[in-house]
């Protein structure tokens, strides 16, 4: 029997910061102002992987619409 590795479901906000090359202050509050999606599970907050994407297309949408995009 063959099993299929487990991927990470979630990740942790310290995680997100480090992806993103934020700092872990800035990470936690724009978790905090519902920049980056994420759900309370227990006393911790976990953000799913395509909650990132999002945040991050969404940056980059901006940025382009406000002429901010650097060719």
């Amino acid at each position: 029997m063959t099993t299929a590795p487990i991927t990470r479901k979630w990740h942790t906000t310290a995680e997100v910061a480090a992806m993103l090359g934020f700092g872990l202050s800035k990470t936690k509050m724009l978790v905090l102002t519902g920049e980056i999606r994420s759900v309370k599970v227990g006393r911790n907050r976990r953000i799913l992987p395509a909650w990132v994407d999002e945040y991050v297309q969404r940056c980059a949408a901006e940025a382009e619409a406000a002429g901010e995009w650097a060719a």
